[in-house]
């Protein structure tokens, strides 16, 4: 089966470290000539606030990008302890029951400080696991990010570009391992069921 990979980026801010962390992640994914990915910049959408009357065509977008994705890659900053209001209000514009429910989804997140984004990707995790999401182990948090890239978007430290990278890894070893066998197993069953049917259908006939 063909593998599509959406990989969804936190922030809008001009020129953000996010975006550079997620680069390498769809980088990583692109070598794979099964593997299709799409990356998602929120500011191109004009997303509602919930409560807002209709979803508009941004919403219907990322909802249908979101829906034909084998797999999700979230990417958020860490902003005052938490994940960024641009990612909830992406996960917000996903519907409820929310088409990430059921998708594997990895989570990657970058900060400024020495601890990293392990606070935003541990609510982040829970607000995807509470939606029904298939959150994988294993986020990858990096640390003091402004450090770690130039201004051309190259990672500075071997290291965290390898940590970065195998967000990608991970979340392609999940759907290598569990999604693809499943899928084929069910085309297989159906396969089998439409020669029955038609077997019937001959001796009815």
């Amino acid at each position: 089966m063909a593998i599509q990979i959406v990989a969804i980026q936190g922030t809008v801010r001009p020129g953000n470290f996010t975006a550079k962390a997620l680069a390498l992640v769809a980088d990583e994914l692109r070598k794979h000539d099964d593997v299709g990915v799409e990356l998602i910049d929120p500011s191109t959408l004009n997303l509602p606030f919930p409560g807002m009357d209709g979803e508009g065509q941004g919403a219907k977008l990322l909802q249908e990008k979101v829906s034909v994705a084998t797999g999700v890659i979230l990417s958020t900053p860490e902003y005052h302890g938490s994940f960024s209001s641009v990612l909830k209000l992406v996960i917000e514009n996903l519907g409820f029951p929310s088409i990430l429910a059921g998708k594997p989804v990895a989570l990657l997140g970058v900060a400024a400080g020495q601890i990293g984004a392990i606070k935003a990707l541990e609510q982040l995790r829970s607000v995807c696991s509470h939606v029904g999401a298939i959150v994988l182990p294993g986020p990858v948090s990096v640390a003091g990010v402004q450090q770690l890239f130039d201004e051309q978007g190259r990672c500075l430290d071997q290291a965290t570009e390898e940590r970065i990278r195998g967000v990608a890894t991970k979340l392609l070893d999940y759907i290598k391992g569990y999604i693809c066998p499943r899928v084929a197993l069910e085309e297989m069953v159906r396969q089998r069921l439409s020669r029955r049917e038609a077997e019937l259908c001959s001796a009815n006939g």
